[in-house]
């Protein structure tokens, strides 16, 4: 059997278990006994379905519509009506990871756009500093002295700042996951042209021997942002990617499909651009030495990674669990 026949045969009684979910998840009282027997067949069978499209077709995306759909009938099958906060504990432990997980392809290829408009800029900058007002906006390439970079002017407010900060970032990220209906275009011009900025700056800062003071005022704050822009544009590059080749769906179920775990994404970097915006209004700008900066951009790459790590290890117990009840 094939992909297409596959789909073709279960198509419906997927179909019925996606409004089984929706009316248990609604309101479970409205649902008689046999409305219960029923959605736990179609349960078991979709069970049965995941387990075959895992085996002969692991990299399709009816795979992973399939766990998405048997997850969903798993937890209203097995658990309780869990509170707000453990609905939001879930979803920052393992729900959010689970995705990460599974487009990290999309998100590497986001930071590669980044890095290719940071070196172009970089080069061309180290080339002829002029080139900086033919890269960046001229209010910010006016504002940039390259002989001194010290913030710690007293005149800041670092509350204010960070506030300030965060909602760019934000609104950058926001743009950068909506830049996904425009079948991705948008997406990768808002990765480029962030790359483009960062790398002016840095090649400005280097021609003027400055580079290791530049990156002290970049990278405490960076290495979160950075990573939560990288996200955000994964997201907005797979959508635009599921409108361009939609596979054996239709664009719009492609779009319907994959806006919803985009959202997810984007949702999942706000506590990072949260505390990106903590340590660039309050830690770069104060007087501590740039070693310590450095230090502060070392143990957030830590904490990122013991992040994914413990998520994955609690998705990889979760996933075990629903295994065996399936």
């Amino acid at each position: 059997m094939n992909i297409q026949q596959f789909i073709k045969q279960n198509r419906e009684e997927w179909k019925q278990l996606e409004q089984y979910i929706t009316m248990l998840g609604k309101n479970k009282r409205s649902l008689t006994g046999k409305d219960i027997d029923q959605f736990n067949r179609l349960y078991q069978k979709s069970a049965q379905h995941l387990s075959y499209s895992h085996t002969y077709f692991p990299d399709e995306d009816v795979t992973d519509y399939l766990n998405e759909l048997v997850a969903k009938a798993h937890n209203l099958l097995y658990k309780d009506q869990v509170s707000s906060f453990r609905q939001i504990r879930t979803f920052f432990g393992t729900t959010f990871i689970g995705l990460l997980l599974e487009q990290w392809k999309a998100v590497i290829v986001a930071m590669v756009l980044f890095a290719v408009g940071a070196l172009a800029a970089f080069l061309s900058v180290l080339d002829d500093p002029l080139n900086l007002y033919s890269l960046l906006p001229e209010r910010i390439a006016q504002s940039v002295n390259p002989e001194q970079l010290d913030t710690n002017t007293g005149s800041v407010d670092a509350s204010l700042m960070s506030a300030t900060i965060m909602t760019n970032n934000i609104q950058v990220a926001f743009l950068a996951f909506a830049g996904g209906i425009t079948f991705g275009i948008l997406t990768v011009y808002i990765m480029v042209s962030n790359g483009i900025m960062v790398g002016a700056l840095a090649g400005l800062f280097w021609n003027y021997g400055n580079s290791y003071e530049f990156w002290a005022y970049i990278v405490p704050h960076g290495v979160i942002e950075l990573t939560a822009i990288f996200i955000a544009g994964g997201a907005g590059l797979l959508m635009g990617y599921k409108l361009f080749a939609p596979g054996a769906f239709s664009r719009g179920f492609q779009l319907k499909r994959q806006a919803k775990r985009s959202v997810q994404l984007l949702l999942g970097t706000i506590p990072l651009f949260i505390i990106a915006g903590i340590i660039e209004g309050f830690i770069t700008p104060a007087s501590l030495s740039l070693e310590t900066k450095y230090a502060v951009a070392l143990l957030t790459l830590a904490g990122l990674i013991l992040y994914v790590a413990s998520g994955k290890i609690l998705l990889r117990k979760n996933n075990t669990k629903a295994t065996l009840h399936s």
